[in-house]
């Protein structure tokens, strides 16, 4: 009934953009005039959102365009994100050979736990799971992106409350960008395969683009080769991503856009019988302005699952099956920008979002097999945001400053467990809390003339909770971690300084140094042999420096970034052994550089190459994860009008990636997968 009621709401959403003339007409009719007695006026409808503030190149940000997310040797996003040094997933492997709980995202080595300190969006809606916090990305398809901004440091805008390491925006793209339709396939060298197909049709004065995205696979073994046994597994994959969008327009200056997006995605890792899955049915709608009064208002509604079973290292059965984690995520939000002069621009408004979840998991007795308990928690998460921020230019000095106030509450937290015979033997409810929260950022950039300017930010931030943290127990065997309904809010303060410097429309370097303390730090805590506990740390530092540079040189284009990170756990008390120690999966230094070369409008190679530098699995860092530095490769050629031949390569030199090493127990990433396949454009 859930999922009926929920595909109801999502078919309402994306019929109200189904026929653009209809509304079109509607708008004009209700001003009292026909069609056929006025001009048409000039209608552009863009499916995107506000265009940004002239504050926003003060906080340092890195675009990344299409292209560059669309020539990854592996054709996934976080392949793309990754050219952005300090990005970082909890673990070192993509969305085909990780467990997708720990596909948290965060940035400049605020890491600790697989949930997501920076607020990733697509086209304004927060995609973070609503009971774990970690992004599907498995969801997100490039080729149906138009640029990626990722903002490195703490925000108060719009959603600002998740956004404690920084903001990864991701913007669809139009029919002036994908045609009419297009689609690639290619397959690997271990016969797995990837499928997109979009179809991108205007519609009266809109659009709408219908998209889909397969990608299956026997998979690679992640367990080294002195480890394996009978009951060791590839790490094989099939999942789909499904995509419906449309935009219309209501009137010369008034846009409405809808999304629905569905996905599903099957894992098995490590050992036969260790499926995990996790799939979501998502809606969106936008109403956007673009008048004198401009304004931006979105309201969403997403329904999450994950199911995981979990399978002894040392009798190869399973031992736990969390066999149903429902959750869902309603939100939205109200933006205006009223008119204050060419040279000033004000944003007032305000956002919310509400996630509710829980768990339902049977622990099995290795030796019969048998289910020895039956385990039920979860809880509810709201937050009700108001934000003002006010960009002023001064000539060659742009000043911007913001506030917010958040209302954040936890409540119906819950934990049960009943034995084999159905009896309760556990029955915890928690005490709801609620509160206020306050945070603010501020800015200046000053155009020093010849291409250079300068910038400062500081700014604070603050991140509850997510259900996953506060109710979910999970075990990565032998560890077995525990929740934490007792924890407190993450608080971040920093700042930052660096210059831009474009001396030709061809060339451009940034450089940032900046200093972060995320106080009340949630991280797992060795509390015990095998055992760890969610648990607040008094800070993670984070102090450090990062580079980003672009250059065209004729035919040849580089695209390079690094990151050299000092940080360090600050912690007294329980935490106290932790004092001093580098945050668990955490790197010191990161580095990504480009090679591009287009010889003709119908030929492109590139080459990757990426480094990670050394990092340690576990808070007391003891086990370690040694550096990587892998090589990949790109390679387009037009075979005739629309049609071209795609080469692709992911770690060239199949260079050993240690993606876990608890307690010698290693697994690891992708190794060399070469891939050929065809893609095609028509319509532009």
């Amino acid at each position: 009934m859930k999922t009926a009621r929920f595909a109801a709401a999502a078919a309402t959403l994306l019929v109200s953009v189904s026929s653009p003339a209809a509304l079109w007409a509607q708008s004009d009719v209700g001003e009292g005039e026909g069609l056929a007695e006025k001009a048409e006026p000039i209608i552009v409808v863009t499916g995107k959102g506000l265009q940004e503030t002239p504050g926003t190149p003060a906080y340092g940000s890195v675009l990344l365009s299409r292209a560059t997310l669309v020539s990854t040797a592996s054709g996934r996003i976080e392949d793309a994100l990754s050219n952005v040094a300090g990005f970082q997933q909890f673990r070192r492997s993509d969305s085909r050979s990780s467990n997708p709980s720990a596909q948290g995202v965060t940035l400049r080595a605020l890491g600790g736990n697989a949930t997501s300190r920076a607020l990733v969006l697509l086209d304004g809606v927060p995609m973070a799971d609503p009971f774990f916090g970690y992004i599907p990305f498995n969801a997100i398809v490039p080729e149906r992106l138009a640029s990626a901004r990722i903002t490195r440091g703490g925000g108060s805008g719009a959603f600002g409350a998740g956004a404690v390491a920084g903001t990864i925006e991701l913007e669809s793209a139009g029919p002036d960008i994908l045609g009419l339709a297009q689609g690639s396939a290619l397959i690997d060298d271990r016969a797995e395969t990837q499928l997109t197909g979009i179809l991108t049709p205007h519609l009266g004065s809109g659009f709408a683009s219908v998209s889909a995205r397969w990608d299956r696979g026997r998979g690679f073994y992640t367990t080294p080769a002195d480890q394996r046994v009978p009951a060791s597994a590839r790490a094989s994959f099939d999942s789909y991503s499904v995509g419906l969008r449309g935009a219309a327009p209501l009137s010369k200056n008034i846009e409405l856009q809808a999304r629905g997006l569905g996905f599903a995605d099957h894992r098995t890792l490590r050992f036969e019988g260790a499926d995990s899955s996790s799939s979501g049915q998502d809606a969106s709608v936008r109403l956007i302005g673009r008048g004198r009064w401009q304004f931006d208002v979105l309201a969403y509604v997403q329904a999450r699952n994950f199911s995981n079973i979990v399978v002894s290292s040392t009798r190869f059965v399973p031992v736990l099956d969390q066999r149903n984690t429902p959750s869902t995520g309603i939100g939205g939000k109200i933006e205006l920008r009223p008119p204050t002069g060419n040279a000033n621009t004000l944003r007032i408004g305000s956002d919310w979002r509400i996630s509710q979840g829980q768990l339902f998991e049977d622990a099995i007795s290795a030796f019969s097999g048998k289910i020895t308990a039956r385990r039920n928690a979860g809880g509810r998460n709201g937050d009700v945001g108001f934000y003002l921020e006010d960009d002023l230019v001064l000539g060659r000095l742009t000043l911007t400053g913001g506030a917010r106030v958040d209302r954040w509450s936890i409540a119906d937290g819950f934990f049960r467990e009943r034995n084999a015979a159905q009896q309760l033997v556990i029955d915890n409810s928690y005490t709801d809390r609620s509160g206020w929260e306050g945070s603010f950022r501020a800015g200046a950039l000053f155009d020093m003339g010849g291409g250079l300017a300068v910038r400062g930010a500081a700014y604070t931030g603050f991140r509850v909770p997510t259900l996953n943290e506060l109710y979910r127990p999970f075990v990565v065997f032998p560890v077995t971690t525990q929740a934490n309904e007792a924890l407190d809010n993450e608080h971040l303060r920093g700042a930052e300084i660096g210059f831009d410097f474009a001396p030709s429309p061809q060339t451009r370097l940034s450089v940032t140094a900046f200093t972060n303390e995320l106080r009340d730090a949630i991280a797992n805590v060795t509390i015990g042999p095998d055992l760890r506990q969610r648990r607040n740390i008094d800070a993670v530092r984070s102090r450090g420096i990062e580079a980003t540079g672009r250059a065209q040189m004729g035919l040849f284009q580089f695209l390079g970034s690094a990151a050299y990170t000092d940080a360090r756990v600050r912690s007294r008390g329980a935490a106290a052994a932790l004092d001093g120690f580098r945050p668990a999966q955490t790197p010191e230094f990161s580095a990504s550089g480009t090679v591009a070369v287009q010889p003709s409008e119908r030929f492109t190679l590139s080459a990757t190459v990426r480094h990670i530098g050394a990092q340690f699995e576990d808070d007391r860092n003891s086990d370690v994860l040694p550096a990587a530095t892998t090589v990949d490769l790109f390679a387009e050629l037009g075979l005739m009008e629309g049609v071209s031949l795609l080469l692709r390569g992911e770690n060239m030199f199949d260079e050993t990636i240690v993606t876990r090493n608890q307690g010698g127990s290693i697994d690891l990433g992708v190794p060399r997968t070469l891939w050929i396949g065809l893609r095609a454009g028509f319509g532009r």
